[in-house]
């Protein structure tokens, strides 16, 4: 069955990914209009990194616990709640329009709920669809919500024309108002029994899960060790175009393009090919095709074949989520799921975090090609790691 057809055939899918395309749309706009905010009342490039920390390195510390509420709860409600409380953190945002203090302690807090909405939201999906359609529901959502994202700098531009930071901050705000909604509408999604214990105790159990879970702990650190190399190509891409490459500022803000180009050409392949695959080598092909894509990058010697391969590492980018979210959706036990996604990301976004800093060090003392070479080869020794120890384990 297709994208079309899991979307006509589950009513419950359906709002799901109205409701996710909606709110990363929204999540899109916001954030470029807080780093446009934060860049023009301080005019430090050091705010600006703080802000992008705040958003990714924060819930990777509390990802244990963020899991560990979806698998507590109804899904519905869990997600629902969170999307009222997103809206009212952005309408704090878009009202106040605090001092940069104030503001990095809001999007850490808003980060955090966002981190519990993916967690429920990637668990409810096996509850919404048939086994044989996990691969095509990934894919579909990915392809709505990253998609939505990706042009969401486009409609901010747009925005800009007619509004402000506020406005648009409002406009982020009522996404989340409109997903609430909209999930609302989808049926109950109890888990199966409440373990009855403390938050703590049950997320300490997810990691304890984890850790003993052998298959998912290689996949786990791989991912890990793949986004610590890769991660820094949100930072040396507007190096390499400008400085390496001799572009314009135009040109280098082009570049960040590529990678949503890549994830939503994925994605729509991989609607119809996924299922084809066993998830596990759907894994480490996206890991490997991601990290060369950075490496090759580093070689690239014109702005045009620099964007190219960009394409080229998204698209290992979108087969690398789907094989992750479809692999654990079928062997993780329910009323585990979420805790597991919520680490398993959670981590994804501490990794982030440390590729910022350390490859910020990198080209300080080096330039973007050495970096984005660096980047790739140790990517690719992460995928060889990951792929030795799945096949040590029969997997």
């Amino acid at each position: 069955m297709g994208a079309v057809g899991v979307l006509r055939g589950s009513a419950g899918f359906r709002r799901l990914w109205v409701a996710r395309s909606v709110s990363f749309l929204g999540d899109s706009l916001g954030l470029v209009a807080l780093l446009l905010y934060v860049e023009e009342s301080t005019g430090a490039a050091l705010a600006v990194a703080l802000l992008l920390l705040a958003g990714d390195f924060t819930p990777g510390l509390f990802g244990a616990f963020a899991g560990a509420i979806g698998d507590r709860f109804d899904l519905r409600r869990v997600m629902v709640v969170c999307d009222v409380l997103q809206g009212a953190l952005v309408l704090a945002m878009a009202v106040a329009l605090p001092p940069l203090p104030i503001l990095l302690v809001l999007v850490a807090v808003r980060s955090l709920v966002a981190q519990v909405f993916q967690a429920s939201s990637r668990s409810a999906v096996p509850a919404l669809v048939k086994d044989e359609d996990l691969e095509t529901a990934n894919s579909t959502l990915g392809a709505g919500t990253y998609g939505l994202e990706a042009i969401g700098p486009l409609v901010a531009a747009g925005l800009f024309l007619v509004t402000d930071v506020r406005g648009i901050l409002l406009i982020d705000a009522v996404t989340f108002l409109v997903s609430a909604v909209v999930l609302s509408g989808l049926p109950k999604l109890p888990r199966s029994e409440p373990s009855g214990h403390s938050l703590v105790k049950d997320a300490k159990d997810g990691l304890g899960y984890i850790w003993r879970t052998k298959v998912i702990r290689v996949i786990g650190l791989g991912f890990f060790a793949g986004v610590a190399c890769s991660g820094v190509d949100d930072v040396a891409l507007v190096f390499l175009g400008k400085d390496e490459l001799n572009g314009s500022d135009s040109a280098a803000a082009m570049l960040y393009a590529g990678v949503g180009i890549g994830l939503v050409a994925g994605y729509v392949v991989m609607t119809k090919y996924a299922s084809r695959f066993r998830m596990l080598t759907l894994i480490l092909a996206g890991f490997a095709v991601s990290s060369a894509g950075n490496l090759v990058t580093g070689l690239a010697w014109a702005v045009w074949a620099a964007l190219a391969l960009q394409v080229f590492r998204g698209l290992g980018i979108a087969a690398l989520d789907v094989g992750i979210n479809t692999y654990l959706q079928r062997v993780v036990p329910a009323p585990m799921l979420s805790r597991v996604f919520g680490n398993l990301y959670g981590a994804v976004g501490l990794a982030a975090g440390i590729s910022y800093v350390f490859g910020g060090l990198l080209l300080e003392y080096t330039d973007a090609r050495v970096t984005f070479v660096a980047a790739g080869i140790g990517g690719l020794l992460a995928t060889v790691a990951t792929a030795i120890g799945l096949r040590r384990l029969g997997a």
